[in-house]
């Protein structure tokens, strides 16, 4: 089976790219804009509608394989690749990617991914949004030829002792709607919520952390008094975006007292707290995360550390895991340019003793976050992120239902 024909279409994402340092450096809320200055290189505004190219590989059977390259939300901060706008970058793909695409025979998905993963163009690797979306059109085409599911192809060739796929725990996050999005969640009994985007000191998390404290307290109880069964006991996660290092001048003593507080604030419930720290560069954010794990778990604090900033390659997660910097590694799918890598790392992950989180972001697209709902299950993540977009329901019915699909059309080939 080859590549007959290649299209690539300007889409649209579940979100919005948001310019993150010009947000940590209290840029000001304007109903749903923000007001100010852009601060990160790429950005006309802080925020900009998010924008996606749609890829199909027409196959010579007639079948369509499909992907969308997408990037994060906070592109261009902490040392990911620049705003990715389709308008910029289609006549880059039609020059460039479509002459290599066509004509293509489709083997196995890691050989495919492999070789695409290896292009350079003027001796520069491709934009990580290019090598994700090329490579879910990849994945897609060899499971329609195969004639089995992307999670079984994902499976087959990266994780052939899971002889069962299995369900994922799923993550949903609230945006900035972080009150009534719980009320979704809980009645949805999601497995781990509510994110809550904590990404700014003065508003969000409180300059001595007592903003999130009140949070998590009224995140408990809600829970508590709202939930329709009495063993609903999700797990608490929620992103700071380096805030706390912020607010706490990087002082480990000082933020691990607080951590005590807010393990108190969560108790019965589990906390994950997920990027308490960005440095500006990914060795002194490794390095504290890896101290703080060690500070934590010396004190019989019963927190769980989530990184983020700065782990967002192969090497990264691999380097991150290595140290034990932090208890879970999200492994933000967009970042790691090819699905095999997200695959891979989380193999890693699994094999160090680590938790692996398939992230991503809510600026991805309905195909992205079914693809690598896909390599999650496959692979055997941890837990696994409802996206896009921040409305919850959109997000959560992707990744839900593709998994049910996924799990049941297994059950019936055992």
């Amino acid at each position: 089976m080859k590549i007959k024909e290649v299209i690539f279409t300007k889409s649209y994402t579940g979100f919005y790219f948001d310019d993150q340092k010009a947000i940590k450096k209290d840029a000001i809320h304007d109903g749903f804009l923000y007001v100010g200055e852009p601060l990160t290189d790429g950005f006309e505004k802080i925020r900009v509608p998010g924008e996606a190219i749609s890829i199909q590989l027409i196959l010579d059977d007639g079948s369509v394989a499909i992907g969308d390259c997408a990037a994060v939300q906070y592109s261009g901060a902490g040392g990911r690749d620049p705003l990715f706008l389709a308008d910029t970058y289609i006549p880059f793909m039609e020059k460039h990617i479509k002459p290599f695409l066509l004509d293509q025979e489709i083997t196995t998905f890691k050989d495919m991914a492999n070789a695409f993963d290896l292009l350079k163009i003027e001796g520069k690797r491709l934009h990580t949004a290019i090598r994700y979306g090329v490579s879910q059109a990849l994945l897609s085409a060899v499971s329609l030829k195969e004639k089995i599911t992307m999670a079984e192809v994902i499976r087959n060739e990266y994780n052939p002792n899971l002889k069962t796929l299995a369900s994922i725990p799923i993550f949903a996050q609230t945006g900035d709607d972080r009150y009534t999005n719980v009320d979704k969640m809980i009645l949805k009994e999601v497995d781990s919520l509510p994110h809550a985007l904590i990404n700014n000191v003065k508003e969000k998390l409180g300059y001595h952390g007592e903003k999130l404290i009140a949070y998590i307290e009224w995140l408990k109880n809600r829970i508590i008094t709202q939930r329709i069964k009495d063993d609903y006991s999700p797990i608490l996660h929620i992103d700071v975006y380096g805030t706390i290092g912020i607010a706490f001048n990087d002082d480990l003593d000082q933020i691990v007292s607080y951590c005590r507080d807010l393990e108190e604030a969560a108790s019965p419930f589990k906390l994950r707290l997920e990027g308490p720290f960005d440095q500006g560069n990914r060795e002194d954010t490794m390095l504290m995360l890896k101290k703080l794990r060690e500070l934590l778990e010396e004190q019989n604090i019963n927190i769980e550390i989530v990184a983020d900033e700065w782990c967002n390659n192969l090497d990264d997660i691999k380097y991150f895991a290595d140290h034990k910097a932090g208890h879970v590694l999200q492994i933000k799918t967009p970042d790691l340019g090819g699905l095999h890598h997200i695959a891979e790392a989380i193999l890693y992950c699994k094999e160090k003793g680590i938790g692996a989180y398939c992230g991503g972001t809510c600026n991805e697209t309905n195909l992205s976050a079914i693809a690598t709902t896909h390599v999650a299950i496959g692979a055997g993540a941890d837990v696994c992120l409802a996206k896009p977009g921040m409305d919850v329901d959109g997000g959560y019915m992707i990744v839900k239902n593709e998994m049910e699909r996924v799990l049941s059309l297994s059950k019936i080939k055992r």
